[in-house]
């Protein structure tokens, strides 16, 4: 257990009030508040009721709420009723009623105490058993080495930032990497790290700084790795033009409920930042060299498929398996049938 996190535990009473037990245990990974009277409380195997939460009400549950985004450095009323932010290491988002219309929603996301590396995942059976497990195990940490470009996919709660964070781990110690994230969440054990966090606009509305203008920034900073948290707007142009123009060995993630949905997703946020389905296509099939694929089941989370992008005869966006003895070409494109 980290220093951090030795602090950050022995100041959670003070700061999360009746949300501090739960953060004491080292198997809970989620908290759901859903008005004063609902805590669900996931370990791992799925959220569950947790008949023991008790909250004298609603209005001391929004006194609650207000004070702990406060301690993120974030304002939280009716002009901004929605929050996310980060408190101690710990990631919690709020939502305030009318929008929410079962009273106050807090949700938080609670990480581990250790940072695991490949070696850990691959002993919770991330990768898979036996021989396939070890050899998905070292391809991807070959897929690091040879600083190919990889977009790490899954729904929410896969463990995306968890094997994201243990790639980073193993890059060249001299790789300086800059993490450009929404809400800073990403822990990564490398000596070399910058992180830059979006920040919102203030009650005027001025001031906010998004992921696209932080992408722009992060290239002036001679970042050897560029990583992106969490792709989910407008910034994919700026990453996959950054990974385009010699900026290999950068890593991002992306919501995906499986990874033949990977291309249309991908399509979905290339058509905010303006970009059309073919042009998204192009820029993806030449920008990431490998797609990994997680999946959450009742017994943990696991490495559900590897691919890469190609373009069908028509010059549609689709993902293929990889072979795993050979790492995919990132820099040339390649055609499906």
């Amino acid at each position: 257990m980290t220093t951090t996190t030795l602090t950050r535990l022995h100041r959670s009473d003070e700061i999360f009030g009746p949300l501090a037990p739960y953060l004491l245990d080292p198997a809970v990974t989620d908290l759901f508040v859903n008005g004063h009277r609902e805590l669900w409380v996931d370990r791992g195997a799925g959220a569950a009721r947790d008949p023991s939460w008790t909250c004298p009400g609603e209005e001391a549950l929004r006194s609650f709420a207000v004070r702990l985004v406060a301690r993120g450095g974030r304002h939280l009323d009716e002009a901004t009723p929605c929050v996310d932010v980060e408190v101690e290491g710990v990631r919690v988002h709020v939502v305030l009623p009318p929008i929410a219309v079962g009273g106050t929603a807090i949700s938080v996301r609670v990480p581990g105490t250790s940072r695991p590396d490949l070696d850990a995942l691959a002993r919770r059976g991330l990768f898979g058993a036996g021989e396939t497990g070890l050899a998905r195990r070292d391809f991807v940490e070959r897929a690091v080495r040879e600083r190919v470009n990889l977009l790490i996919t899954g729904a929410g709660g896969s463990g995306k930032t968890t094997l994201l964070a243990a790639l980073l781990a193993s890059a060249d110690p001299t790789d300086r990497l800059v993490v450009i994230e929404d809400v800073a969440e990403l822990r990564v054990e490398h000596p070399h790290v910058v992180t830059l966090e979006a920040r919102q606009p203030n009650l005027e509305g001025a001031g906010g700084i998004g992921l696209a203008e932080l992408m722009r920034q992060a290239l002036r900073m001679r970042p050897d790795r560029l990583v992106l948290g969490e792709c989910r707007g407008a910034e994919i142009r700026e990453l996959l033009a950054a990974l385009n123009t010699g900026h290999d060995g950068g890593a991002g993630t992306l919501h995906a409920n499986a990874i033949a949905d990977v291309p249309a997703r991908l399509e979905a946020l290339g058509a905010l930042a303006g970009l059309d389905a073919p042009a998204i296509a192009r820029q993806a099939v030449s920008a990431i060299g490998l797609v990994l694929h997680l999946r959450r089941t009742p017994t943990g989370r696991t490495l559900d498929g590897l691919g890469r992008f190609a373009l069908t005869a028509a010059g549609h966006l689709t993902i293929v398996p990889v072979d795993l003895p050979a790492l995919p070409a990132s820099s040339q494109p390649g055609v499906a049938a």
